[in-house]
């Protein structure tokens, strides 16, 4: 698990490849990520928008850009936390994924972003 701290907000990410969805004949590598947003601050903030960059390890990069996380704008809490899984697919068995939350501080409407940490997308029998 790789994690970060942006403004008293800790992003921390786990991966696990999918090889039930993959289908590497056709390119088609398979990943689920487990995100845990944590509220350090003393005041609560809210999830408004996400930015991605893919990277394929062929040298393709994508950009992910959209409202919220699987289709919430949660509002977390001081001392909370709010976690989810989503995926994402490779055309090859190595990448790596990293980003920003942009977040919205509710006690006085500012906007800051968050950065997501870098972390690696590797179909396991890679590692060995």
């Amino acid at each position: 698990m790789v994690n970060t701290i942006t403004e008293g907000v800790k992003v921390s990410v786990e991966t696990l490849y999918q090889q039930e969805y993959s289908n590497p004949a056709n390119e088609h590598f398979m990943f689920a990520y487990k995100i845990i947003v944590e509220n350090m601050t003393d005041y609560a903030v809210q999830l408004m928008r996400r930015r991605w960059d893919i990277f394929d390890s062929n040298g393709t990069k994508r950009e992910v850009e959209g409202e919220g996380v699987v289709g919430l704008q949660p509002v977390i809490e001081p001392g909370n936390q709010h976690e989810y899984v989503s995926g994402c697919n490779l055309k090859t068995e190595m990448g790596s994924m990293k980003g920003e939350y942009q977040m919205i501080r509710l006690l006085d409407n500012r906007t800051f972003d968050v950065k997501i940490p870098e972390f690696q997308l590797v179909v396991p029998y890679k590692l060995n």
